[in-house]
């Protein structure tokens, strides 16, 4: 089993989802979990399940950590949102909001923690990605500019780190059964003028080999296997857990 006692692990979107599933595998791995989120109630319920500390954050205004201090073993980039649009109708504000959140906050959270791993000479920078990181569908533009722009950053971050022993890595699900792939049924709907009960199996559910939804427990078990002694070789990768979708 994956053995992170001692390790301090900062993940972001925390409060839900995948990101809560994440928390609660790293500390019962044994690390220290500080869950970082908007929403600082739901923080507060994963932390005080694991024991853990909460970080309230907006993440979706990056110029106000450019200067950000923070300590940590592993760093988790999970928080995402999700809006569904065509190019031609789809809000500027909107689609910068995506950006800025999915891929200018990375960034600056990388940026702050790699000193201290640097200098400790360990280091596991874990990006939850998406298939949408390595394909595209349509009516997604920022959130696929966004996940692919990641796994880009995770590369580069795999390159420069490797030598001081630090590892960036993706994880890249398909779709998870979680609040956020709930939200899009209908406007996955409005857009391909199905019905919402087709949207799972002709929509998100089409290019897999695996007719099911991932869930965010599996997620979380790949993430705390990456995150540990086990996978110190695994560096710039993008794992996928999606089904087979990328396998066409």
């Amino acid at each position: 089993m994956t053995d992170l006692t001692g390790k301090h692990a900062v993940v972001t979107g925390g409060g839900s989802g995948i990101g809560a599933a994440i928390a609660e595998a790293l500390a019962a791995a044994g690390a220290r979990v500080t869950v970082a989120d908007l929403d600082g109630d739901a923080a507060a319920s994963v932390a005080d399940r694991i024991r853990g500390e909460v970080w309230q954050v907006d993440l979706s205004k990056p110029a106000a950590r450019d200067d950000l201090e923070l300590s940590a073993d592993i760093l988790v980039n999970n928080a995402g949102v999700q809006t569904v649009s065509p190019v031609e109708e789809f809000d500027p504000a909107r689609w910068r909001f995506i950006v800025d959140l999915m891929l200018v906050a990375p960034f600056q959270l990388t940026r702050a923690v790699l000193p201290g791993m640097y200098e400790r000479g360990w280091g596991r920078i874990l990006n939850v990605s998406s298939v949408h990181g390595l394909r595209a569908s349509a009516y997604k533009s920022a959130y696929v500019a966004a996940k692919h722009g990641l796994e880009g950053l995770s590369k580069v971050v795999a390159l420069e780190g490797g030598e001081h022993g630090v590892t960036s890595n993706c994880v890249c699900p398909g779709y998870v059964r979680t609040p956020l792939v709930e939200k899009q049924i209908a406007d996955q709907a409005a857009v391909h003028g199905i019905d919402e009960a087709e949207v799972v199996e002709q929509v998100m559910l089409t290019e897999t080999a695996i007719k099911r939804l991932v869930e965010p427990d599996e997620v979380a078990e790949l993430v705390a296997w990456v995150a540990g002694p086990a996978a110190g070789y695994v560096n710039g990768a993008s794992l996928t857990m999606d089904g087979g979708w990328t396998a066409r």
